[in-house]
């Protein structure tokens, strides 16, 4: 993996670390007098403290991205929901349009059979009054019959009688 610019990679033994100052500076170091000596020991002071402010920047810019990917973790998630609810809308619409479509269906069938019921029972009360009137009528026929043998008997007894 490579390091980011200004790290330097860590490792389990110190013997193994890298050197941060190249191989001439120490020779020149070793070769200056002692004032000079004195000026060039707070160049790796400068030194380390430009490579704490680049660790810094680079600590910050790490935060910056993760809180980056956070924001795009939480977009993602809400448009995954949103996408759900939509599913669950179309879904719930799709469910109330095929209920009312079966109730239309239910209620044209209640309503064809009503007017077949009506018809029947129409058609059955028709049949039922026109037998009771034709069964009144012949029973009036019947009595009249009846009542005109009545009659003429009694002319018979009466015109017996009176003879």
């Amino acid at each position: 993996m490579a390091e980011p610019k200004g790290q330097v990679k860590k490792t389990e033994d110190p013997a193994e670390e890298p050197i941060t100052q190249p191989e001439e500076a120490i020779v020149e170091e070793t070769e200056q007098p002692r004032a000079e000596t004195e000026a060039t020991a707070v160049k790796p002071l400068d030194e380390v403290l430009g490579q704490a402010q680049k660790a810094y920047a680079a600590y910050m810019e790490a935060e910056r991205e993760v809180a980056r990917i956070y924001r795009e973790n939480e977009q993602q998630v809400a448009e995954a929901y949103r996408r759900a609810e939509q599913h669950a809308n179309n879904t719930c619409e799709r469910g109330i349009q095929q209920a009312i479509k079966t109730r239309e269906k239910a209620e044209e069938k209640a309503a064809e059979n009503y007017q077949k019921a009506r018809e029947q029972a129409e058609k059955n009360s028709e049949e039922a009054i026109t037998m009771a009137l034709e069964g009144r009528n012949e029973t009036i026929v019947r009595a009249w019959q009846v009542r005109e043998e009545t009659v003429s008997q009694a002319w018979e007894i009466y015109t017996k009688i009176v003879r």
